[in-house]
Order: structure tokens, then sequence, then C-alpha cells
């Protein structure tokens, strides 16, 4: 058997990264490369595999292990020493990949292997791997020339900027909000724990009272829990007007950013032979057009609509009847929808918070990945870190050591917000035969420990949880040995999210409960009437969800699709919710200013993917239903076909391997509690 790499240089020195050299070691290494690229297409006049894409796999990773540690410690440790550094480097990477798929000597190369009589004995992997390169080289400009050729650099560039621009005016948007109280009567209704997290951060501003930031788990209990309307609706402002001309500091506004950025989208998309940056995102995804997608989309919310409806209807009645309260305005929505949620199921995520301490939810989704995947999970005390409350985790299976994970589980300042994976390595076989091991980082922003006790998680961020090990299982259990298909490189995007929603399932499951859930005091577990009424609020305002997360992809696919010069976004998103949404924010929100993942991050005429995916996940989820949610070889067969392939194969195809059939609809309409 061959040997893996696992030594100290395969985990990232974060506390080395020196921000002074940062710029001319990038300069450095990109020069190298490119040097490198240069003599690599010289001298392959016949490529072979080994000639031609190990060489240039390995100049690629050596790239990713300097940059990685540095784009992440940007996401979870920001400085302004470090962002001004890491936006140096930005157009230097970004022409430096702009050149590598433009370089039309390596694309014949690609393409000479790819018709050479030893491509004939390639793997399915490797195969796949050349065909997703040269689709690439295509979509990357490879045959544009002169003018055409210029302008499509010049846009990669300023869209790189605008994106990093776009996610630092969130973030500073976001910090720079806050609000102190110092009288208690102001506070009725906050749960003991977000009272004590707003105390903590008081003290640890050396201030006297309670805390306040637009960082979800402080904004979130304020929302739900606060009976003073007027602190609601001054949190829901800032918030909802974050990075916008509607609040707050006018110097963080996106909205000439998001000009700008789909201007340029719609311009790059027409230089490569598009109709609209919506058909270029489409091109590399499971959906095989623009049509198919907007179909998919509108005939859940068809479906979808009247449960929302009548989910609408019943919170208002409740208002009124209950509490007197004529109009529901939008900071009023989330705070009596958890007053319904009580009345009805006599529950709240805050009940249920002493059940979930997280080390006892860890090691609860590390029995779940056991059981069903057969790997085990340890946590590893030395290595190099840069917060205290990182952890780090080795997934062995059958005595052999595959992957490692970085756990970064809490909010904290100068961390982005939101909950992600990102790889660190990947897995790949290097020239000399050896196995590079995955490595993943999990990022998520749960409420800290709070005093002496544990963290407790709601159970909502138990979920979050989940959905991220399960994009980092989809990471490390790959058995994929080429880079560009290996993990979640190369799988279509909207199939991304199939791993990580299925893995949610097991938080509603009375079975796995029992191993997840358990008092951070006494360690009893989830009372049975607790768990009763947690599975019975599951679809609580289910229809109302779909439509919002149905209005969110509508608003970015018909944005990108619909493009046109001085196209007004906010009628786009208004025009979208007279459609789909049951209800509709007030004139002031501005949403699309804080929606990092099509303007920031890479869902760009993708944001779908959720939906598209959802389908797959619980179609898939309900294989265990038939089979036992707990069923060994049900485990085995989701990992050898959907996680072991990575993006080697079609997602389509590994999907009807798994299944055995087509995906459909229903069980995502059963679990969501909609009557198809």
């Amino acid at each position: 058997m061959s040997q893996s790499v696992w030594d100290a240089t395969s985990l990232p020195n974060f506390t080395d990264v020196d921000v002074a050299n940062i710029e001319a070691d990038l300069e450095k290494l990109l020069k190298r490369n490119q040097e490198a690229i240069d003599a690599c297409v010289r001298e392959n006049t016949h490529p072979t595999w080994a000639s031609l894409v190990l060489p240039l796999d390995q100049l690629h990773d050596d790239l990713n292990n300097f940059w990685s540690p540095i784009g992440h410690l940007n996401s979870v440790k920001n400085t302004p020493e470090l962002r001004a550094a890491y936006n140096a480097c930005l157009p230097k990477l970004t022409q430096y990949y702009t050149d590598l798929g433009q370089n039309k000597a390596l694309y014949q190369a690609y393409k000479t292997l790819a018709q050479s009589d030893a491509a004939k004995s390639l793997t399915t992997a490797q195969s796949e791997a050349l065909t997703q390169t040269i689709r690439d080289f295509e979509l990357s400009g490879v045959g544009l020339e002169g003018e055409s050729k210029k302008r499509y650099g010049e846009i990669s560039q300023r869209l790189s900027e605008l994106g990093s621009q776009f996610g630092e005016n969130v973030l500073d948007a976001t910090q720079a909000w806050s609000k102190l109280i110092t009288d208690e009567s102001e506070l009725s209704g906050l749960p003991e724990s977000a009272l004590a997290q707003a105390k903590q951060m008081a003290e640890a501003k050396e201030k006297d009272g309670w805390l306040f930031t637009l960082d979800f788990p402080s904004y979130m209990p304020v929302m739900s829990y606060a009976d003073n309307a007027a602190l609601r609706e001054e949190m829901y402002r800032a918030f909802a007007t974050r990075a916008s001309d509607q609040g707050g500091d006018i110097k963080f506004n996106n909205a000439p950013l998001i000009d700008e950025i789909l201007a340029l989208r719609h311009e790059m998309a027409h230089i490569l032979g598009f109709e609209n940056y919506a058909e270029l995102s489409v091109a590399t995804k499971m959906a095989d057009n623009g049509q198919q997608v907007i179909d998919f989309l509108e005939d859940l919310a068809k479906k979808s609509k009247s449960s929302a409806e009548q989910d609408l209807a019943q919170l208002t009645a409740f208002a009124k009847d209950e509490n007197g309260v004529e109009t529901l305005n939008a900071w009023d929505m989330t705070y009596y929808a958890e007053k319904l949620r009580q009345h009805k199921y006599s529950i709240s995520q805050e009940e249920l918070r002493p059940y979930f301490p997280m080390n006892k939810v860890l090691s609860g989704l590390f029995h779940v990945a056991q059981t069903l995947f057969g790997v085990d999970i340890r946590e590893e005390k030395e290595f190099d870190s840069y917060n205290k409350d990182l952890q780090l985790f080795t997934i062995s299976k059958d005595g052999e050591d595959i992957a490692r994970f970085y756990l970064d589980p809490y909010a904290r300042e100068a961390k982005r917000g939101g909950a992600w994976m990102d790889s660190c390595r990947t897995r790949r076989r290097l020239s000399d035969n050896r196995l590079q091991l995955p490595i993943a980082y999990l990022v998520c922003n749960f409420t800290p420990p709070i005093g002496n006790k544990p963290a407790l998680l709601t159970h909502d961020e138990v979920t979050t949880l989940f959905h991220e090990f399960g994009h980092g299982l989809h990471h490390m259990l790959t058995q994929v040995d080429v880079s560009s298909v290996s993990g979640i490189n190369g799988v279509a995007w909207d199939a991304v999210e199939l791993p990580s929603q299925f893995m949610e399932n097991w938080c509603y499951e009375p079975e796995a409960l029992a191993h997840i859930a358990g008092h951070y005091e006494t360690g009893e577990p989830l009372p049975q009437d607790l768990l009763d009424k947690m599975l019975a609020a599951k679809n609580f305002q289910s229809g109302m969800q779909m439509m919002r997360q149905l209005e969110f992809s509508l608003f970015d696919f018909r944005l990108h699709m619909e493009y046109q010069k001085g196209i007004s976004v906010q009628s786009v998103i208004n025009d979208v919710r007279r459609k789909v949404a049951v209800t509709t924010p007030p004139e002031f929100n501005r949403f699309q200013n804080s929606f990092s993942h099509i303007f920031a991050g890479g869902y760009a005429a993708g944001y779908y993917s959720y939906k598209w995916a959802e389908v797959l996940s619980a179609d898939a989820f309900s294989k265990f239903e038939e089979d036992g949610i707990f069923n060994r070889d049900t485990g085995a067969r989701f990992r050898d076909t959907i996680l072991a392939n990575g993006g080697s194969r079609p997602a389509a195809e590994l999907f009807a391997e798994f299944r055995g059939r087509e995906p459909s609809t229903d069980a995502l309409l059963r679990h969501s509690g909609i009557a198809a």
C-alpha cells in the first residue's frame, strides 16, 4: 500500500503567517509557478497524465497551501494589517488565474492528451478531470483574442476586488452597530442566556449594563423574545439596512458595488458568448438551462404558497386574538411566531438549550458518522492554533487515518458571520505515488460559553453544525485521488448542498437525538415530552420558510437572467415578492445589500442550489426512512456513491445509482409538512 502524507508540514502554521511579507512571498510563488507552467508546456510535445497533469497539480497545490491559511485568517481573525495584505494580493492572484485560464498552449496540451491513445487508459476520475478542465478553459475565455481578451481580464480583476469589498462592508457595518442598555426593565422577555451573554459582552468592553450587537447570537434572541417593541424595531432596522444608504455609515453602502458587479458579470457572460450571467452559471451545474431553474422554483412556489398563506393567517389571528395586535410589523413577526410556537407546542429554542451542550452534540454527531459511514473521529491536542476555541480532529477508517478537520465554533469580533466549510488541503495522489490526505475548515458562529457554563446550543445551531459537517464529509470521505475532482471539487454547484442538507435529518430522529442531546449538568436525555413537542413543532411555519428561500432564489436568478443596463435591483426583488412572498418587508429593508452569498460568495445565479439539492437530500434520506435511519448498509452505499466519488462522476448519475431512480420532490414537500 502506498504511504500517506501525514506529517507536520501537512497542517497550516497559522502563527507563522508573516503579514508583512505575504505580498512579496506570493509574488515569488506566482513567478515560480508561471515559469514552471511555461516549461511544462514547452517540454510536453506528447503530453501524458504524469508529464502534464501531475506537475501542474503540484503547482496549484503549493499555491493553495500558501494561500489557504491566509484566506482563512482573513475570515476568522480579521485585522487591518491582514486585510490590507489580503486585498493587495487579490489582483495578483486574479491575474495569475486569468492568465492560466487563457493559456492557449496549455489548453492545447490538455486537448492533445484528451485525444491521445494514452487517454483511453485513464481512470474515470482522470477522464472527468480532463473534460472539466477543457470546459473550464473555454469558460475562462481561452478562445478570446485582442480587445475582448484584455477586457475579460479587467472584468475578472474588478469582480474579485468588488466581492472582497462587499464582504468587508457587511462585516464592518455589522460591527459598527451596538447598543448598550443599562435599565434592565427594557429587557423583559429576554431569556437568561441572552442576558448573560449581553452582560459578558458589556464587561469585555469594560461597560456596565447589557451590550447587544448585530451578530446573530445577539440579534436573534432580541427579535424572538424581547417584549420591548421599540428595541426590536431599532435592532431590526439596523440589521435590515446594514451596508446600505438607509441607516448606519454611508461609507459601507453596498448598492453601487451591486450595480457594478451585475454589469460586469453580464458583460463577462456576453464576451463568453452567453446571453446572460445566469446561462453562464448554469453551464457548470446539473440544471440544463436557466428556464429549467425558473420552472423548478416557480413549481415549488405554486405547491407551497397556500401552506405559507395559512401560516401567516394563523400568526396574524394569534397576534390579534391573544395580544390585541392589529398590524404585524416586520420586527413583530419573529416575536409573535415564537409566542405562537410556545402557545401551540409549549416549546422554545431556549428550553432546549440546556440539553445541547457543545461537547455532547459533537460526540452525538461523531456517533452518527461512525455508525453510518464506518469512521472514527478523535481530537488532537497538539497543533498550531489562532484561537483558544479552535479544535482539530482526525478521521480514521479501519484503523487508518484518512482526513482531518478544524472546528472554529463560536461568534466573536473580527470574524465574519454565518457558517461554512472550506477546503484546507485536497486529497490527491502525488507524483511519487504517496497520498495527500484531505483537511477541512468547519466554521460556525454559535453562542459562546457564558461564565462557567459550557456552550449551550439551540436546536437550530445543532442543525447548522450537522449541515457544515455534511459538507466536510463530502470533502473528507472522498476516495478520488485526482485533485480537481476530489471531494467537493468538480461537483456541480447545485448538487454540492446534498450531503450537508442530508445530514440535518438526523437532528430530528429520536434514535439519533438519544446520542446528540443530554442535559449539561445531569446528562439526562431530552425528556420525552420535550422531544415530542420539538418534533411536533418541526414544520412550524415551514410554508413561510419555504417561500422565503424561494424568494431569495428567484431574486438571485432573475437578477442575473434579466439584467440590462439601468436595471433597478429593488424593483426586481419587489416583483419577486409580489409573486411569491406572503409578507412584504418595510420600504427601508435592504436585504440585498448584505446578501453575501451571491455578491461575495460562490452562489451568484446559484442560490437556487439550496432548494435543488434539498430535493435530492430529502429523497436520499427517504431511503433511510425505508431501511432504518442507522442502517449500516445504506450508510455505506451513500458513502461509496455520493461521498466517495466527489466530482469524478456527474451528480445526477451518482444520485440515480444510490436511489435506484431519478429524484422526486415528494419527499421534500412531505418532510416540510407541505401537501403536494
